[in-house]
C-alpha cells in the first residue's frame, strides 16, 4: 500500500484515519470497535478531517504511547499487525504513516471503563447492555471461519489463485507468506502448514472434499409451490461447486438464463426490455447467502428455489442476533468477516450493510415488494416476488420454526424478565447460561421445541427436554396448538404480568 492510496480512501466500516496526536483512550475505542466488528485498518499520522499528512517519525513519545494501546487499554488484548508506509509530510520531510491492521476477533473487547464499541459505518458505536450480550452470542458463531481443517494441508490450496488474489490486493510477498501472515489462513506447526476453514473455502483446490455441502443448488419448479412424491414438480436441478467465488459466478450466470424478459414499445417510441427480477437483486441474494451462511451447519447446501411467481434463497444459519427482520435494511454484522472481505475485493460486496437497502430500493423502483425473510428450522429464507403474484404471502409447510408475523409487530419477551425468572429458580450458573443461549437463539414469534434446543446447545434430546421443562416452569413460554407436539414460543411483553 502506498501513501496516495491511503489519503484517497474514505472512512468506512473497515478504514479510519487518526492524528498522531490522538489520545490513547480515544484510539482504543476505534481498535475495539474494529475488532468487535469486521476488522479493518487505522492510518495514524493523517488527520481524519483535513487528511493533512503529519507522519509519525518526529513524535516518538506519542507514537510509543499509541503502540501500547492494544495491550494497555483493551481487554482482552487486541492483536494488531503494524505497517509503516513511507510519505512526505506536510513540512516536506521524509516520514512514515503507521497502519494498524486489526483482524475481526472471536472475543468481545472492552476498554478500561469496561465499555464495548462496535464499528457501524464510519463510527464507533457504544453498545448497550443488551447489545453487548447479543454480541457475545454472535461472536461464538465466528470460530468456524478460523478453525483448522484437521485433514487438510498446504497441498490442498490452489496457490496460483492465491497469487492472483494477492496481486489484486497489491500484496508484495509470496502467496505462502500471505497465507501464513494474514487472517489466520495458514499456521505452521511442527514443520507443517495447517490451513483454516476460510482458506479451504476461498482458495481450496476442492473445497467439497472437506465440506461436501458447501455448495449452491438451483432448483426450478413448475408452478407456485413445491410438491413432493408423485406430484413432484422439479423441472431443473443444477449443483454448483468449487471455491466460493466460482460458485457465486456460476450460479449468478445460470440464474440469469432462467429469468424471463418482456420487451415492449415504450412511451418514448423505443423498445424497452424488463426482467421479472432486477439483476442486482438476484445477485445480492446469492452473495448474501454465501457471505453469511453458517458453514458449521454441514447437513445442507445453499438452495435457490425458483417458482413462477417468486424466488426463495435458502441459506443454513439464522440472521445474526444483532440483525433482525425489522432492522435488516440498515444493520450489518458479518458471521464470516474474512469471506466478506474477500468478496469485497471482487466487488460482490460494495459497502458493508448497503446490500439489503439497495435491493429494497431497486424492487420498489419497478413496483415489486421488498424481500421477505423467514427462519425455517435454522435455515434463513429470503423471498422475492415478481409481478405474477405481487401480494401473495409466502407460506412454507412443515416448518420447525416459523415467523408468524415477519414484520415483528409484537415485542419479544424482555431479557430482564428472563433473568428475573431465572433468579427466582436459583439455577446453577451453567444452567443459567444455557437458558440465555436458548433465549438469544430464538427470535420473536418463532416456534420451537426440544429438537431445536438440542441443536442450539449441542446436547442430547433428553437434556433438551429438561431445558424445555424449565422454560415451562419459568412461565416464559406459551404452547402453540396445531404446530405439532411440544411446540412453544417465548411469550410477548404484553403476555407477561
Amino acid at each position: 500500500m502506498i501513501i496516495e492510496q491511503i489519503t484517497k480512501m474514505e472512512e468506512n466500516q473497515t478504514f479510519d484515519r487518526k492524528s498522531i496526536m490522538i489520545e490513547p483512550k480515544v484510539l482504543a475505542k476505534s481498535l475495539i470497535a474494529f475488532a468487535n466488528a469486521d476488522g479493518g485498518m487505522i492510518a495514524i499520522g493523517i488527520t481524519d478531517k483535513t487528511r493533512r499528512i503529519e507522519g509519525i517519525d518526529f513524535e516518538t513519545k506519542n507514537l510509543n504511547e499509541l503502540l501500547r494501546v492494544p495491550f494497555d487499554f483493551c481487554n482482552p488484548t487486541i492483536s494488531v499487525r503494524i505497517e509503516r508506509v513511507p510519505c512526505i509530510d506536510e513540512k516536506g520531510r521524509d516520514n512514515h504513516v503507521l497502519i494498524m491492521h486489526i483482524d475481526p476477533s472471536p472475543q468481545v473487547h472492552a476498554n478500561q471503563l469496561d465499555e464495548v464499541y462496535l464499528r457501524v459505518g464510519d463510527k464507533s458505536k457504544l453498545q448497550t447492555f443488551e447489545e453487548r450480550l447479543q454480541l457475545n452470542y454472535d461472536k461464538g458463531e465466528r470460530y468456524f471461519e478460523d478453525k483448522i481443517v484437521s485433514d487438510a494441508g498446504i497441498d490442498d490450496i490452489e496457490m496460483d489463485f492465491v497469487k492472483q488474489y494477492t496481486d489484486k490486493i497489491g500484496y508484495g510477498k509470496s502467496p505462502l507468506e500471505y497465507l501464513k501472515e494474514n487472517k489466520g489462513f495458514g499456521k505452521e506447526k511442527e514443520g507443517n502448514i495447517q490451513v483454516s476453514s476460510a482458506a479451504i473455502l476461498l482458495f481450496g483446490k476442492n473445497p467439497q472434499k472437506f465440506f461436501p455441502r458447501a455448495r449452491i443448488r438451483f432448483i426450478r419448479y413448475e408452478g407456485t409451490e413445491e410438491k413432493f412424491g408423485t406430484a413432484m414438480n422439479v423441472i431443473k436441478d443444477v449443483i454448483f461447486e468449487g471455491t466460493l467465488l466460482n460458485m457465486i459466478n456460476e450460479s449468478i450466470s445460470y440464474l440469469d438464463t432462467q429469468v424471463k424478459e418482456r420487451t415492449y414499445l415504450g412511451s418514448s417510441g423505443t423498445f424497452v426490455t424488463d426482467e421479472e427480477y432486477p439483476k442486482f437483486v438476484r445477485q445480492e441474494l446469492i452473495v448474501n447467502a454465501v457471505t453469511h451462511r453458517a458453514y458449521s451447519i454441514s447437513g445442507t447446501d445453499i438452495q435457490i428455489k425458483m417458482f413462477d411467481d417468486h424466488i426463495i434463497v435458502e441459506s443454513p444459519g439464522k440472521l445474526p442476533g444483532l440483525v433482525h427482520a425489522d432492522n435488516i435494511r440498515f444493520t450489518h454484522f458479518s458471521r464470516n468477516p474474512k469471506i466478506a472481505e474477500f468478496l469485497k475485493v471482487y466487488d460482490f460486496v460494495k459497502e458493508y450493510g448497503e446490500g439489503v437497502n439497495r435491493m429494497c430500493n431497486e424492487l420498489e423502483a419497478v413496483g415489486l415488494k421488498a424481500p421477505v425473510y423467514y427462519t425455517n428450522a435454522f435455515i434463513l429464507q429470503a423471498v422475492i416476488y415478481n409481478n405474477n403474484n405481487r401480494n401473495q404471502a409466502f407460506q412454507s409447510e412443515n416448518q420447525a420454526i416459523v415467523n408468524e408475523k415477519p414484520d415483528y409487530d409484537v415485542a419479544k419477551l424482555p431479557i430482564e424478565k428472563v433473568k428475573q425468572a431465572i433468579s427466582e429458580r436459583h439455577y446453577i450458573e451453567r444452567t443459567e447460561q444455557n437458558i440465555m443461549s436458548i433465549y438469544n437463539s430464538i427470535e420473536t414469534n418463532q416456534i420451537f421445541g426440544a429438537p431445536e434446543i438440542a441443536t442450539i446447545l449441542n446436547c442430547s434430546v433428553s437434556a433438551s427436554k429438561e431445558f424445555m421443562k424449565k422454560l415451562r416452569e419459568m412461565d416464559i413460554v406459551t404452547e402453540e396448538k396445531g404446530k405439532g407436539k411440544g411446540k412453544y414460543r417465548f411469550k410477548h411483553s404484553s403476555e407477561i404480568a
